[in-house]
């Protein structure tokens, strides 16, 4: 088995002149350049105590320079710890604390609403945008980042070349990413991902899409997601692609512009963005009645078909090899409008616990509603008497699976069992072919527009303890979040209150605890219910019930 360091070093060597790393609308940097930004953090590393498997957290919007921090940090042999820009500032301070970084790599946008004295540990906080330092507590390191220039220039008095570029090679066991699944302590989940993992998910994508030097990729997922991490970035490098950052959040004129401009090689996408693009720009079109009477006639059906898919390809930037949809469940009615027009779509599923593939299929193969078959190096079972037709949990083990949770031997224990198998608390049934199709999830944990993980019991948390709430539910309809609540009605009598002023302070809650959480996980609306939630013997609310 190769390494994956070993894969990243010749990629970077092999297409040193190449462009490598582009903000959108902004700076480009060759791989040379990538290779010299890496040696200079390297130098500064090294000078300010950073020792092998130390960890470096980082957090911020995706960018040219996220990704040298995150190569740097992997190349020098320590550990990254990459952190959803879109958490809020208690739950940043919480994993930065919890992982013991000894940086951290900070976005100007995150910066603002960070405390550097609630995270005392960390020896410096360094700006992702010019690399220079907000915070140090270490005088080595404030001495390196005053004088990077010159110590570069000693080490490499002739030119920093290609023949230079030499990176630990790790053992494939070691820990190479703690990837926090959540923001908060007692909810957090580090998933200490090793580098067979991250091998294993780069050599897969290189099976499966063949892609070539100096094509390029649109990076429209977060950076801090395995998802975005494993095929946007980790995979494009190696293979020598021209990677482009929308620095900007992605909207869908955005994106348009963006696909038009790059025409990328392949577009990995989360469902939301291809819905809205398809209800947006193709549906309406296809809504009006010449347009209804034409798509029953056979002849005329089959020529508007390709038409419509043309537009489609063509919004992409018409020069993709396939769409890859993960991360949350597709719409249905979308999915079965794409393979109608013969779209080239195909639905991957994994989870940041297998960095992050465990099913995928050529959109060739892919069969509808499905979320393709096992991986290589994978392999996948439903725990159930009849798998075809009784779904079960997804279990799985392979090169994929993380080592465990980060100091959390309970959940690690819970979630691998001694045989290896991968518990993802998944339901699914699984064909005579090896076809996944995922039924629901057995955890309660529900998905964000983009993926993002929501775990509904840490906003209940936060629910309950506001003015008149006796116990909530948080549920996900048309995917937007509701609150069903249950007031404290003897308390709000008590107080005089009128129905009225009941709906109106919970009304008010919901502002309120909006501004605690992140966009992805907004309250829309709040449902008042006027009876206790049903219970389980354990006083567990029976969730089921009201979804």
């Amino acid at each position: 088995m190769d390494n994956y360091i070993e894969l990243l070093e010749k990629g970077i060597k092999e297409n040193w002149d190449l462009n490598a790393l582009t903000d959108y609308k902004g700076a480009t940097l060759q791989y040379k350049d990538l290779a010299r930004k890496i040696e200079k953090l390297h130098i500064l590393f090294e000078n300010s105590g950073v020792k092998k498997g130390d960890k470096i957290a980082i957090c911020g919007r995706n960018s040219s320079h996220w990704g040298v921090a995150f190569l740097a940090t992997l190349t020098y042999g320590a550990v990254i710890v990459p952190i959803l820009h879109e958490f809020k500032a208690d739950n940043v301070h919480n994993i930065v604390n919890h992982s013991d970084a000894k940086l951290f790599f900070v976005g100007d946008q995150v910066w603002e609403n960070l405390d550097e004295s609630l995270i005392p540990n960390v020896e410096g906080i360094i700006l992702i945008n010019d690399f220079s330092l907000l915070v140090s507590r270490n005088d080595s390191l404030t001495s390196a980042r005053e004088h990077l220039n010159e110590l570069f220039g000693k080490r490499y008095p002739k030119n920093f070349r290609k023949q230079h570029v030499s990176y630990h090679k790790p053992d494939p066991e070691e820990l190479a990413i703690l990837n926090y699944t959540s923001g908060t302590t007692s909810f957090s989940k580090g998933v200490m991902i090793p580098y067979r993992a991250v091998w294993s998910n780069t050599e897969f994508a290189r099976e499966v899409i063949p892609i070539k030097p100096g094509d390029c990729v649109v990076s429209m997922l977060p950076m801090a997601h395995m998802y975005g991490l494993a095929f946007e970035f980790l995979f494009e490098i190696c293979t020598g692609c021209h990677i482009y950052y929308l620095t900007k959040i992605p909207s869908p004129k955005i994106i348009f512009q963006a696909f038009a401009e790059i025409k990328p090689v392949i577009v990995i996408s989360v469902p939301l963005i291809i819905e809205k693009i398809i209800k947006k720009n193709v549906l309406p079109k296809l809504e009006t009645p010449t347009m209804k009477l034409l798509t029953k006639l056979p002849i005329i059906n089959g020529v508007i078909k390709n038409k419509v898919r043309q537009q489609l390809i063509d919004a992409f930037g018409g020069n993709f090899i396939e769409v890859i949809v993960g991360g949350a469940a597709f719409n249905q009615e979308v999915e079965a409008f794409l393979k109608n027009i013969e779209f080239p779509y195909t639905v991957g599923y994994g989870m940041t616990e297998c960095a992050p593939i465990i099913c995928y299929e050529d959109w060739r193969r892919f069969k509808q509603g499905s979320c393709g078959k096992a991986a290589p190096r994978m392999e996948v079972k439903i725990a159930s008497s009849d798998p075809e037709n009784i779904p079960g949990e997804i279990i799985c083990r392979g090169m994929n699976v993380m080592l465990g949770y980060y100091k959390n031997e309970k959940d690690t224990a819970a979630t691998i069992d001694k045989n290896g198998w991968l518990h993802t608390g998944d339901l699914a049934t699984m064909d005579k072919e090896g076809n996944v199709t995922i039924k629901g999830r057995s955890k309660n944990m529900l998905l964000g527009p983009s993926g993002q993980n929501i775990y509904p019991e840490e906003i209940e948390d936060k629910l309950n303890n506001m003015p008149y709430v006796s116990e909530s539910i948080i549920i996900q309809q048309e995917d937007k979040l509701v609150g069903l609540i249950y007031p404290d009605f003897d308390l709000a009598f008590k107080d005089n209150l009128s129905e009225q002023e009941i709906e109106k302070i919970m009304e008010e809650n919901r502002v309120v605890l909006n501004h605690e959480l992140p966009n992805y996980s907004q309250i829309s609306r709040i449902k008042i219910y006027h009876e206790e939630f049903e219970k389980t013997p354990k006083k567990s609310i029976k969730r089921f019930l009201y979804q």
